[in-house]
Protein backbone atom coordinates (compact mmCIF):
# COMPACT_ATOMS: atom_id res chain seq x y z
CA UNK A 1 0.00 0.00 0.00
CA UNK A 2 1.54 3.33 -1.13
CA UNK A 3 -0.59 4.82 2.00
CA UNK A 4 -1.97 3.78 5.30
CA UNK A 5 -4.40 6.37 5.85
CA UNK A 6 -6.54 9.03 4.11
CA UNK A 7 -8.03 12.01 6.19
CA UNK A 8 -11.24 14.05 5.61
CA UNK A 9 -12.33 16.39 7.70
CA UNK A 10 -12.16 14.55 11.28
CA UNK A 11 -12.43 11.02 9.70
CA UNK A 12 -9.55 9.04 8.95
CA UNK A 13 -9.31 5.98 7.02
CA UNK A 14 -6.95 3.59 8.23
CA UNK A 15 -6.57 1.42 5.47
CA UNK A 16 -6.17 -2.32 6.25
CA UNK A 17 -7.76 -2.02 10.20
CA UNK A 18 -11.25 -2.72 8.65
CA UNK A 19 -13.35 -2.74 5.89
CA UNK A 20 -15.50 0.84 5.57
CA UNK A 21 -18.68 0.81 4.29
CA UNK A 22 -20.39 3.10 1.68
CA UNK A 23 -24.25 3.10 0.93
CA UNK A 24 -26.02 3.83 -2.54
CA UNK A 25 -28.47 6.63 -3.07
CA UNK A 26 -29.27 6.42 -5.94
CA UNK A 27 -31.44 9.92 -6.94
CA UNK A 28 -32.87 8.07 -10.53
CA UNK A 29 -35.99 6.85 -11.92
CA UNK A 30 -34.55 3.46 -13.39
CA UNK A 31 -31.86 2.50 -10.75
CA UNK A 32 -31.17 -1.32 -11.87
CA UNK A 33 -31.92 -2.80 -8.39
CA UNK A 34 -35.34 -0.97 -7.94
CA UNK A 35 -34.39 1.22 -5.71
CA UNK A 36 -33.78 4.46 -7.31
CA UNK A 37 -34.93 7.77 -4.89
CA UNK A 38 -36.66 9.65 -8.18
CA UNK A 39 -39.11 6.65 -7.89
CA UNK A 40 -40.40 7.01 -4.68
CA UNK A 41 -41.66 10.49 -4.19
CA UNK A 42 -39.82 13.45 -3.06
CA UNK A 43 -36.39 12.31 -3.38
CA UNK A 44 -34.45 15.06 -1.37
CA UNK A 45 -37.09 13.65 1.86
CA UNK A 46 -36.80 10.15 0.99
CA UNK A 47 -32.95 10.77 0.65
CA UNK A 48 -33.02 12.11 4.23
CA UNK A 49 -34.69 8.98 5.17
CA UNK A 50 -32.63 6.60 3.82
CA UNK A 51 -29.26 8.30 4.60
CA UNK A 52 -29.89 7.90 8.34
CA UNK A 53 -30.81 4.31 7.84
CA UNK A 54 -27.44 3.52 6.29
CA UNK A 55 -25.42 5.76 8.59
CA UNK A 56 -27.44 4.40 11.85
CA UNK A 57 -26.50 0.89 10.05
CA UNK A 58 -22.88 1.34 9.61
CA UNK A 59 -22.25 3.42 6.45
CA UNK A 60 -19.23 5.35 6.39
CA UNK A 61 -19.94 7.07 3.33
CA UNK A 62 -23.30 8.34 1.56
CA UNK A 63 -22.33 7.88 -2.29
CA UNK A 64 -25.43 10.31 -4.18
CA UNK A 65 -25.38 9.09 -8.03
CA UNK A 66 -28.36 10.90 -10.66
CA UNK A 67 -27.40 8.84 -13.07
CA UNK A 68 -28.24 5.00 -14.22
CA UNK A 69 -24.90 2.88 -14.70
CA UNK A 70 -27.22 -0.02 -15.77
CA UNK A 71 -26.50 -2.08 -19.01
CA UNK A 72 -28.74 0.04 -21.62
CA UNK A 73 -29.22 2.50 -20.00
CA UNK A 74 -30.01 5.88 -21.79
CA UNK A 75 -27.27 8.99 -20.50
CA UNK A 76 -28.61 11.55 -18.70
CA UNK A 77 -27.19 15.30 -19.42
CA UNK A 78 -25.54 17.54 -16.97
CA UNK A 79 -27.69 19.85 -16.11
CA UNK A 80 -30.62 17.33 -15.40
CA UNK A 81 -27.98 14.96 -13.20
CA UNK A 82 -27.42 18.28 -11.47
CA UNK A 83 -31.33 18.97 -10.89
CA UNK A 84 -31.17 15.58 -8.78
CA UNK A 85 -27.93 15.28 -7.08
CA UNK A 86 -27.25 18.94 -5.97
CA UNK A 87 -30.50 19.17 -3.99
CA UNK A 88 -29.52 15.99 -1.97
CA UNK A 89 -25.90 16.30 -1.42
CA UNK A 90 -26.94 20.35 0.18
CA UNK A 91 -29.41 18.60 2.43
CA UNK A 92 -26.85 15.71 3.28
CA UNK A 93 -24.60 18.30 4.39
CA UNK A 94 -27.02 20.54 6.51
CA UNK A 95 -28.85 17.24 8.07
CA UNK A 96 -25.47 15.02 8.59
CA UNK A 97 -22.78 18.01 9.00
CA UNK A 98 -19.81 15.12 9.77
CA UNK A 99 -21.43 12.34 7.09
CA UNK A 100 -18.67 12.06 4.25
CA UNK A 101 -20.37 12.25 1.12
CA UNK A 102 -19.29 10.97 -2.54
CA UNK A 103 -20.65 11.98 -5.77
CA UNK A 104 -21.20 9.16 -8.38
CA UNK A 105 -20.68 11.23 -11.58
CA UNK A 106 -17.95 11.23 -14.56
CA UNK A 107 -19.37 15.04 -15.77
CA UNK A 108 -16.64 18.02 -14.79
CA UNK A 109 -19.63 20.44 -13.80
CA UNK A 110 -21.56 17.99 -11.85
CA UNK A 111 -18.78 17.25 -9.86
CA UNK A 112 -17.72 20.78 -9.20
CA UNK A 113 -21.34 21.50 -8.01
CA UNK A 114 -21.61 18.54 -5.98
CA UNK A 115 -18.10 19.90 -4.24
CA UNK A 116 -19.32 23.72 -3.80
CA UNK A 117 -22.70 21.69 -2.28
CA UNK A 118 -20.42 19.34 0.18
CA UNK A 119 -19.45 16.34 -1.29
CA UNK A 120 -16.09 15.16 -0.19
CA UNK A 121 -15.26 12.45 -2.74
CA UNK A 122 -15.72 12.22 -6.48
CA UNK A 123 -16.94 8.46 -7.78
CA UNK A 124 -15.98 8.55 -11.39
CA UNK A 125 -17.75 5.31 -13.22
CA UNK A 126 -15.43 6.23 -16.49
CA UNK A 127 -11.90 6.76 -14.43
CA UNK A 128 -11.47 10.55 -16.21
CA UNK A 129 -11.67 9.22 -19.14
CA UNK A 130 -15.44 10.04 -20.42
CA UNK A 131 -14.68 13.80 -19.73
CA UNK A 132 -10.56 14.66 -18.93
CA UNK A 133 -11.94 18.05 -17.33
CA UNK A 134 -13.07 15.90 -13.80
CA UNK A 135 -9.53 15.73 -12.98
CA UNK A 136 -9.08 19.12 -13.16
CA UNK A 137 -11.64 19.58 -10.88
CA UNK A 138 -10.78 17.29 -8.08
CA UNK A 139 -7.06 18.13 -8.33
CA UNK A 140 -7.98 22.00 -7.67
CA UNK A 141 -10.31 21.17 -4.74
CA UNK A 142 -8.00 18.60 -3.08
CA UNK A 143 -10.92 16.39 -3.85
CA UNK A 144 -10.08 12.19 -2.99
CA UNK A 145 -11.05 10.67 -6.16
CA UNK A 146 -12.26 7.22 -6.67
CA UNK A 147 -11.12 5.75 -10.08
CA UNK A 148 -13.24 2.77 -11.67
CA UNK A 149 -12.17 0.11 -14.75
CA UNK A 150 -14.91 0.52 -17.42
CA UNK A 151 -15.24 -1.03 -20.57
CA UNK A 152 -18.80 -0.41 -21.31
CA UNK A 153 -20.04 -1.51 -24.17
CA UNK A 154 -23.84 -0.67 -25.24
CA UNK A 155 -23.95 -2.43 -28.08
CA UNK A 156 -22.12 -5.75 -26.64
CA UNK A 157 -25.55 -5.71 -24.12
CA UNK A 158 -27.60 -8.77 -23.43
CA UNK A 159 -30.80 -8.27 -21.35
CA UNK A 160 -33.03 -10.71 -19.78
CA UNK A 161 -35.97 -10.43 -18.04
CA UNK A 162 -35.46 -11.00 -14.25
CA UNK A 163 -31.85 -10.88 -14.31
CA UNK A 164 -30.54 -7.21 -16.10
CA UNK A 165 -27.69 -6.93 -18.47
CA UNK A 166 -24.35 -8.67 -19.52
CA UNK A 167 -21.93 -7.60 -21.34
CA UNK A 168 -21.48 -10.50 -23.64
CA UNK A 169 -19.31 -9.30 -25.97
CA UNK A 170 -16.65 -8.30 -24.03
CA UNK A 171 -12.63 -9.37 -24.30
CA UNK A 172 -9.62 -9.19 -22.75
CA UNK A 173 -6.35 -10.17 -23.71
CA UNK A 174 -5.31 -10.97 -20.10
CA UNK A 175 -8.19 -9.75 -17.89
CA UNK A 176 -6.18 -8.98 -14.85
CA UNK A 177 -3.26 -6.69 -16.54
CA UNK A 178 -5.23 -5.53 -18.86
CA UNK A 179 -7.58 -3.54 -15.71
CA UNK A 180 -4.74 -3.18 -14.08
CA UNK A 181 -3.14 -0.96 -16.81
CA UNK A 182 -6.06 0.49 -17.69
CA UNK A 183 -6.75 1.63 -14.27
CA UNK A 184 -3.21 2.80 -13.72
CA UNK A 185 -3.27 4.58 -17.42
CA UNK A 186 -6.22 6.21 -14.97
CA UNK A 187 -3.88 7.34 -12.09
CA UNK A 188 -2.06 9.25 -14.80
CA UNK A 189 -4.75 11.17 -16.12
CA UNK A 190 -5.37 12.63 -12.54
CA UNK A 191 -1.65 12.64 -11.68
CA UNK A 192 -1.20 14.64 -14.25
CA UNK A 193 -3.41 16.88 -13.74
CA UNK A 194 -2.35 17.93 -9.98
CA UNK A 195 -4.16 14.90 -7.96
CA UNK A 196 -2.29 13.79 -5.03
CA UNK A 197 -1.84 9.68 -5.17
CA UNK A 198 -2.69 9.39 -1.80
CA UNK A 199 -5.90 10.85 -2.45
CA UNK A 200 -6.88 8.03 -5.49
CA UNK A 201 -8.71 4.73 -4.71
CA UNK A 202 -9.14 2.33 -7.43
CA UNK A 203 -12.20 0.08 -8.08
CA UNK A 204 -12.35 -2.81 -10.54
CA UNK A 205 -15.26 -2.11 -11.97
CA UNK A 206 -17.49 -5.32 -11.45
CA UNK A 207 -20.09 -5.54 -13.77
CA UNK A 208 -18.67 -3.30 -16.24
CA UNK A 209 -17.89 -4.05 -19.68
CA UNK A 210 -16.93 -7.73 -18.43
CA UNK A 211 -18.89 -10.94 -18.94
CA UNK A 212 -20.01 -12.88 -15.46
CA UNK A 213 -16.94 -14.93 -16.11
CA UNK A 214 -14.64 -12.14 -16.08
CA UNK A 215 -16.45 -10.69 -12.77
CA UNK A 216 -15.92 -13.79 -10.74
CA UNK A 217 -12.14 -13.94 -11.85
CA UNK A 218 -11.58 -10.39 -10.46
CA UNK A 219 -13.23 -10.47 -7.17
CA UNK A 220 -10.82 -13.61 -7.08
CA UNK A 221 -7.76 -11.84 -7.68
CA UNK A 222 -8.35 -9.09 -6.37
CA UNK A 223 -5.33 -9.09 -4.26
CA UNK A 224 -3.49 -8.26 -7.43
CA UNK A 225 -5.28 -5.53 -8.14
CA UNK A 226 -4.55 -4.11 -4.62
CA UNK A 227 -1.15 -4.97 -5.53
CA UNK A 228 -0.78 -1.62 -7.04
CA UNK A 229 -0.70 0.16 -4.21
CA UNK A 230 -3.90 2.27 -4.14
CA UNK A 231 -7.01 1.43 -1.63
CA UNK A 232 -9.61 -0.63 -3.52
CA UNK A 233 -13.57 -0.44 -3.77
CA UNK A 234 -15.37 -3.37 -4.32
CA UNK A 235 -19.04 -2.84 -5.70
CA UNK A 236 -21.10 -5.90 -6.38
CA UNK A 237 -23.94 -5.15 -5.02
CA UNK A 238 -27.18 -7.12 -6.14
CA UNK A 239 -25.51 -7.03 -9.85
CA UNK A 240 -26.56 -8.70 -12.60
CA UNK A 241 -23.49 -11.65 -12.75
CA UNK A 242 -25.00 -12.46 -8.95
CA UNK A 243 -28.29 -13.37 -10.70
CA UNK A 244 -26.50 -15.02 -13.46
CA UNK A 245 -24.65 -17.43 -11.07
CA UNK A 246 -27.92 -17.58 -8.99
CA UNK A 247 -31.02 -17.41 -11.15
CA UNK A 248 -32.42 -14.26 -9.33
CA UNK A 249 -33.90 -11.37 -9.83
CA UNK A 250 -32.07 -8.04 -8.18
CA UNK A 251 -34.09 -8.18 -5.40
CA UNK A 252 -33.50 -11.67 -4.12
CA UNK A 253 -29.48 -11.52 -4.23
CA UNK A 254 -28.70 -10.33 -1.03
CA UNK A 255 -26.74 -13.82 0.16
CA UNK A 256 -25.10 -13.96 -3.17
CA UNK A 257 -23.91 -10.54 -2.81
CA UNK A 258 -22.72 -11.23 0.77
CA UNK A 259 -20.78 -14.25 -0.85
CA UNK A 260 -19.02 -12.04 -3.02
CA UNK A 261 -18.38 -9.22 -0.07
CA UNK A 262 -16.83 -12.10 2.38
CA UNK A 263 -14.53 -12.90 -0.62
CA UNK A 264 -13.58 -9.63 -1.69
CA UNK A 265 -12.84 -8.57 1.98
CA UNK A 266 -10.34 -11.46 1.99
CA UNK A 267 -8.91 -10.33 -1.43
CA UNK A 268 -8.14 -6.98 0.18
CA UNK A 269 -11.02 -4.83 -0.83
CA UNK A 270 -11.20 -1.72 1.67
CA UNK A 271 -14.07 -0.13 0.64
CA UNK A 272 -17.63 -1.94 -0.04
CA UNK A 273 -20.08 0.17 -1.67
CA UNK A 274 -23.88 -1.28 -0.91
CA UNK A 275 -27.72 -1.02 -1.04
CA UNK A 276 -28.34 -3.31 1.78
CA UNK A 277 -25.66 -1.69 4.23
CA UNK A 278 -27.15 -3.44 7.11
CA UNK A 279 -26.92 -6.39 6.11
CA UNK A 280 -23.43 -6.15 4.26
CA UNK A 281 -22.21 -4.58 7.12
CA UNK A 282 -22.24 -7.24 9.52
CA UNK A 283 -20.91 -9.28 6.36
CA UNK A 284 -17.91 -7.09 6.65
CA UNK A 285 -17.50 -7.04 10.85
CA UNK A 286 -17.42 -10.83 10.79
CA UNK A 287 -14.98 -11.17 7.90
CA UNK A 288 -13.09 -8.78 8.95
CA UNK A 289 -12.35 -10.68 12.61
CA UNK A 290 -11.52 -13.57 10.87
CA UNK A 291 -9.28 -12.39 8.20
CA UNK A 292 -7.83 -9.18 10.00
CA UNK A 293 -5.23 -9.64 13.06
CA UNK A 294 -5.80 -7.43 16.07
CA UNK A 295 -2.36 -7.59 16.94
CA UNK A 296 -1.35 -6.40 13.63
CA UNK A 297 -3.39 -2.83 12.74
CA UNK A 298 -3.06 -1.47 9.39
CA UNK A 299 -2.42 -4.84 7.91
CA UNK A 300 -5.21 -7.56 6.15
CA UNK A 301 -4.91 -10.95 5.24
CA UNK A 302 -2.40 -11.75 2.32
CA UNK A 303 -3.72 -14.40 -0.14
CA UNK A 304 -1.21 -17.15 -1.28
CA UNK A 305 -1.02 -15.19 -4.85
CA UNK A 306 0.29 -12.00 -2.72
Amino acid sequence: MKYDSLQIGSFTFDWGSRTYMMGILNVTPDSFSGDGIIAKGDAVEFAMKQAQDFLSNGADILDVGGESTRPGSEPVNAEEEMKRVIPVVSELRKNFPAAIISIDTYKAGVAEEAIRAGANIVNDVWAFRADPQIASVAAKYKTPVILMHNRSNPASVEVRERLGGSYIGAEYDNLIEDVKRELLASVEIAVKAGAEEKLILLDPGIGFGKKREHNLELINRLDEIRSLGYPILLGTSRKSFIGFTLDLPADQRVEGTAATVAVGITRGADIIRAHDVKEMARVAKMTDAIVRTPESPGTSYQSPTS
